[in-house]
């Protein structure tokens, strides 16, 4: 990424403790974060390493213990509830490994669900155009496979024009064919609208569609590299 382009997210010191009973959890270990406008990061690490509750702290569904979160010249870290909801409403598109559409709305009504709280939407053709669904706009999600699913979940983040797309093993549940196609839409998503673009998984084969990787690992950042080269997704096969 250039040097000049303008910074998305930062965090400094960011911690996470959850009290369990007598037992504190240590979920975040002051963890010190950059990422740019437009960047595709993919984070990495094993269950527990503290990436979903980093995710969910930069995305405002949780808060921090201590330290710093910032999105843009916001800090998130300040905001209460209130402040919190509309960050999320304006300017986060979130994308989680189960897709949570509505059952009894189809394609393009799960979509337009969203474009009608948000401040600057796109049309939900013009989204699910951008996944590659304009054909199935009018089906209902049980006439959908996974990802398909998925990639209307997809176009249901995007459809806000979100700053930010936040995504939680968003393959985690599919095979690796239709990972692709899911992998696809969001690198797709990130081109075409600039989001910067946050991917959590499992699976390090996915490193190499990044700009750049993350890896945790007893809620710290214990590694970052940048690809000199990104693989197209259908490149990548595990």
């Amino acid at each position: 990424m250039a040097a000049t382009a303008e910074i998305t997210f930062r965090t400094k010191g960011l911690t996470k403790v959850y009290r369990t009973g007598a037992q504190d959890v240590h979920a975040l270990r002051g963890v010190d974060f950059q990422a740019t406008q437009g960047e595709f990061i993919v984070i990495l690490g094993p269950s527990g390493s503290g990436k979903s509750t980093f995710l969910n702290i930069v995305g405002g569904l949780d808060t921090a213990t201590a330290g710093e979160a910032w999105f843009q010249d916001h800090q998130l870290t300040a905001l209460g509830e209130k402040g919190l909801t509309q960050y999320r409403r304006d300017h986060v598109g979130f994308v989680f490994q189960f897709y949570n559409l509505v059952p009894s709305l189809t394609a393009r009504e799960n979509v337009a669900l969203v474009t009608e709280i948000a401040r600057r939407p796109m049309q939900p053709d013009e989204a699910l155009a951008l996944v590659g669904l304009s054909d199935r706009r009018d089906h209902f999600p049980a006439q959908l496979s996974g990802g398909e699913q998925q990639r209307v979940a997809i176009a249901r983040a995007i459809a806000k024009n979100p700053e930010v797309l936040l995504c939680d093993e968003p393959t985690g549940a599919l095979d690796s064919a239709t990972g692709i196609r899911v992998l696809e839409a969001l690198t797709q998503v990130n081109q075409a609208i600039g989001a910067t673009t946050l991917v959590i998984t499992h699976n390090a084969a996915i490193r190499e569609i990044a700009d750049r990787v993350v890896r945790f690992a007893d809620g710290r950042i214990v590694e970052e590299t940048v690809n000199a080269t990104r693989k197209a997704p259908a490149e990548v096969s595990w």
